[in-house]
């Protein structure tokens, strides 16, 4: 990064930067993991010498920390696709059923931004339709760091949620369904070409939360890539050159995507990469009544410990899916 003429491209030697430390990240945490195999060695040596058990708490402490560590440096290692290293898109839409799905989108909504946190991704919301009375009917989030698509891929598809409705006064159990598409971003080095005079560019006052220079401009974008039918928007950002330059990216996303699947789908709208949002065509199912259950079909992996997952614990599902994938290879 010292060498002449590295930074006179600024994005360019940014994002290299970028990539040098996420591979000291990398090399950093084996090093940490061979440091703590070493103690443990030295401890197990001190123990065996002076024939103490003082020593058991903390080398069964350090033991299953030692063994965390080992088993996120093996799922690291099943990140090995072309753009597993890129941040993530991720669009979610409530299926059939009214304020029911729009509830349960908003609830993977949470779900899957406090999974980002925890993997230590930066969140934005860049978009968002609430539901007429609750919840969401459609949201779009951008996850940032290294490897966020790699992690997210899995949860592509549609979710299904079982439970006691809260919106039904007789208690009755009700199905929800709700759409989750993830896309890799897209950055300049892969050839996307945009043809302008093919976007339709529509701005408008944004609708949501962000003070009174967002709502009272017209500085929500709106784009409309008329080949194919795609559409994106962005209202997040203040301004209306910001959000613009947002959509393009969503756009560059969302017509790489398309490129990808358009041997298997798709005709108009890249969003129906998944299947239909209903019964049937579910990747994994959520029970909360009458029993707890979340279930992905893929892979067979299943817990009972529901809220947990709620809460953004989607390790199990991650993994057994980055496995299946590398059993197929």
């Amino acid at each position: 990064m010292a060498a002449p003429g590295f930074w006179d491209d600024p994005d360019a030697a940014q994002k290299m930067a970028q990539k040098v430390n996420d591979l000291k990240v990398e090399t950093t945490n084996f090093r940490k993991l061979e440091q703590r195999a070493d103690d443990l060695q030295t401890l197990w040596e001190m123990s065996m010498e002076e024939k103490e058990d003082s020593f058991q708490k903390e080398m069964e402490d350090s033991l299953t920390e030692a063994k965390q560590e080992l088993a996120n440096l093996e799922l690291g290692m099943l990140l090995c696709e072309e753009y597993d290293g890129n941040n993530a898109i991720i669009n979610l839409h409530a299926g059939a059923g009214g304020t029911e799905s729009q509830d349960w989108t908003s609830m993977l909504l949470i779900m899957f931004t406090r999974f980002a946190e925890r993997q230590g991704f930066k969140v934005e919301l860049l978009d968002i339709l609430p539901g007429e009375e609750a919840g969401v009917k459609s949201a779009t989030l951008s996850i940032t760091g290294y490897h966020a698509y790699g992690y997210l891929k899995s949860e592509k598809g549609v979710h299904r949620l079982v439970r006691i409705s809260p919106f039904d006064a007789n208690a009755r159990r009700h199905t929800s369904f709700a759409g989750v598409d993830v896309m890799p971003e897209i950055d300049d080095t892969i050839d996307i070409k945009i043809n302008m005079d093919e976007v339709k560019v529509d701005t408008y006052r944004a609708s949501g939360a962000g003070g009174q220079h967002v709502n009272k401009t017209s500085s929500a974008v709106r784009m409309t890539h008329l080949p194919t039918g795609i559409i994106v928007q962005c209202q997040n950002e203040r301004s209306q050159m910001q959000n613009r330059e947002r959509c393009l990216k969503l756009l560059r996303a969302k017509l790489f995507d398309l490129e990808k699947s358009k041997q298997e789908q798709l005709k108009n709208d890249i969003a129906g990469d998944y299947q239909a949002i209903e019964w049937g065509s579910q990747i994994r199912s959520y029970v909360f009544q009458p029993y707890t259950m979340v279930k992905d079909h893929r892979t067979g992996a299943e817990t009972g410990n529901v809220q947990a997952v709620m809460d953004g614990d989607l390790s199990m599902f991650v993994e057994a899916y980055l496995r299946s994938l590398r059993k197929k290879a």
